[in-house]
């Protein structure tokens, strides 16, 4: 079965910087779409960063300037590059996957069928 394994996560001080690899197998991830999800605790999980089947990216406006995603084919990850880290940044990501073909490429979380299994983000100040 499709597999999506998340790795990178860790803890930072504010203002530093992570890099979130997402390795799929059993998916191609050209031209799929994709996205990082974030949960904090006692909050909903919360979409940060999407890239579409023409390699369009966008992100959640909190993230706008310091998060990048971006995609190697020949290794069939997926990144999410946080820099200048804040505490609220703070939670676990989850990179995430559509089943079949979308256009456009959804935002809500219950429209990815394939999840990661998450890694910790912990940013202090």
């Amino acid at each position: 079965q499709v597999q999506l394994v998340e790795s990178g996560g860790g803890s930072v001080q504010s203002g530093g910087s992570l890099r979130l690899s997402c390795a799929a197998s059993r998916y191609t991830i050209r031209g799929a779409c994709m996205g990082w999800f974030r949960q904090a605790p006692g909050k909903e999980r919360e979409g940060v960063a999407y890239t579409t089947r023409y390699a369009i990216t966008t992100y959640a406006d909190s993230v706008k300037g310091r998060f990048s995603i971006s995609q190697d084919n020949a290794k069939n990850t997926m990144y999410l590059q946080m820099n200048s880290l804040k505490p609220e940044d703070t939670a676990m990501y989850y990179c995430a996957a559509v089943r079949g073909v979308w256009y456009p490429c959804p935002k809500t979380s219950s429209d990815y069928a394939y999840w990661g299994q998450g890694v910790q983000v912990a940013v202090s100040s």
